[in-house]
This record gives structure tokens, C-alpha cells and sequence, in this order.
């Protein structure tokens, strides 16, 4: 196996209350400033001691940082110094403990890939987001679809195909016109990357336990990468996704912002 991975479960509950606090920035410009100033307000201690890890950039690097934080049980605060950030709060320096003290805990299981190369290698990586496999080509993929021992698709011809968290449904599965799924629907949307046949196949929804297994057809003529967040195993044949429980991310968000409300409110945006 090519990858090591966490394997220890995070304990249950936020801190009650939070006097050491860790804080992390993106290397853009905005979030070191912001790191600074945090720093001088508030001390800085290593992330391997802190209750909350303060996660200054964009959703990107939001996402590194939880990952980094996989098994270990800290928290995960974000505050946006990037674009979109969906996954932060709001940026400001005043009143962060009191912030933090209040704030609400979500817990994201991974999706764990477990990916097989023609040339016999093996790679194990996690995704909060998303696992999705990807032509490497200019020739469209065939991908075989398995799921929980049962093949259910017997040729996708595609650029990709993708399995989501719940989490991950508003991000590239919902550019891939896949569903939004609640936090708490222990469901997992399959979703197709601009399929050409079946051409209205549009994907399933899949019970949080669901195992799937995609299996690349031609892979000498057809190559397919496959992706986890931002781990990309190259000239895979054989794909192997589930949700583990196992493992958490646990991630914080101001009153009323939560993730569940975020991924509702992002159902009737237009």
C-alpha cells in the first residue's frame, strides 16, 4: 500500500472550554497579514497541542487542514481570507474565543479509495469532497460500475464519474449537475462526468454504506485517473470507494452558519 493514513477515531464533544489555540494560513498574502495579527492578539501554540486549529485562507487550504487533522481529534475553525469559502466563518479578530466557545461542531466522514494501476501498484488515499475518476486522454472513458457486489452499470462512456460526500455534493459533483445532499440523509451521490452513453443517465443515490467499485474498460487505449480531493492516482484499472466511519473530521462554524444550513441555503440559490 502506497499510503498512510489515520486510523484513530476523534473523541466526541468541542472542548468546553478553549485556551489553546493553533493558527494555520494558506500562503496568500491575506491570510499570513491575518495570521499575524491573530497571533499577536491571541498566542499561537502547535497544532499537535491545541483544542482548536484557527485555519486562515480559502476552501482549499480549509480542506488541507482537515485533513491534516483526520484522526486526531482537534477542531477545525476556518476564516476566510479566500473567494468563495464555504466552508469558513467570517473573518475578524475581535472577540475569537468567545467565537469559538459558541460555535457549532459538525463531524465529516471520509470517503476511503482504494485504487489499483495497470501496473500492479496500490494506493490508498481520503476525501472529504470527493473520490472522482477522470479521462487522462482525449479518448472518452468506459468505466464498469459495481455497487455493494452487483453491477449496476455495465459501460459508462464518460470524461468521469465521481462518488460524493455529503459535504462534497455542493462542490464539483454539483458542477457535474449531481444532487445536493443533506448532512444527515446518509446518502452518497454517483454522479456521471459529462456522459455520452448512457446519454440520460444522470447518476444514483447511494446509502452512506454503499460499497462501489469501478472498473476501467480498455485502459491501455482509454487511461483514467482517479482522484481523491487532491491525492490523483494515474492509470488506474480498478477504483474501490466507501464511506469510513471510522474516521473524523470535525469542523466549526458560528451559530446559525452551520454546514447543514449551508448546504439547505445552497439549494435555492440561483
Amino acid at each position: 500500500m502506497n499510503a498512510i493514513l489515520p486510523g484513530a477515531p476523534p473523541p466526541a464533544g468541542p472542548p468546553a472550554a478553549i485556551s489553546r489555540i493553533s493558527f494555520v494560513a494558506s500562503p496568500a498574502p491575506l491570510a499570513l497579514e491575518s495570521r499575524a495579527r491573530l497571533v499577536a492578539r491571541y498566542g499561537d501554540c502547535p497544532a499537535e497541542s491545541a483544542e482548536v486549529v484557527v485555519a486562515l485562507g480559502g476552501d482549499g487550504f480549509m480542506l488541507e487542514t482537515l485533513h491534516r487533522a483526520l484522526g486526531g481529534g482537534v477542531a477545525v475553525y476556518g476564516m476566510n481570507c479566500g473567494s468563495v469559502g464555504f466552508l469558513m466563518n467570517e473573518f475578524s479578530d475581535e472577540a475569537l474565543v468567545q467565537r469559538l466557545a459558541g460555535a457549532q461542531l459538525a463531524v465529516l466522514h471520509p470517503l476511503r479509495m482504494q485504487a489499483l494501476t495497470a501496473a500492479g501498484e496500490r494506493y490508498e488515499a481520503l476525501a472529504l469532497n470527493e473520490v472522482s475518476l477522470l479521462r487522462q486522454l482525449r479518448q472518452a472513458a468506459k468505466i464498469r460500475i459495481t455497487v455493494d457486489g452487483r453491477v449496476r452499470l455495465e459501460e459508462l462512456i464518460c470524461d468521469g464519474v465521481l462518488v460524493a460526500t455529503p459535504a462534497g455534493s455542493t462542490a464539483y459533483n454539483l458542477s457535474a449537475h449531481g444532487p445536493i445532499v443533506p448532512l444527515s440523509a446518509n446518502l452518497l451521490p454517483l454522479t456521471p462526468i459529462s456522459a455520452f452513453r448512457p446519454r440520460r443517465w444522470r447518476g444514483a443515490l447511494l446509502a452512506s454504506n454503499a460499497e462501489v467499485v469501478f472498473e476501467v474498460l480498455e485502459p491501455a487505449k482509454r487511461p483514467v485517473a482517479a482522484v481523491a480531493d487532491f491525492t490523483e492516482v494515474r492509470d488506474v484499472v480498478r477504483v474501490l470507494v466507501r464511506e469510513d466511519r471510522s474516521l473524523g473530521a470535525r469542523i466549526l462554524f458560528d451559530p446559525d452558519q452551520g454546514l447543514s444550513e449551508r448546504i439547505i441555503a445552497e439549494q435555492f440559490t440561483v
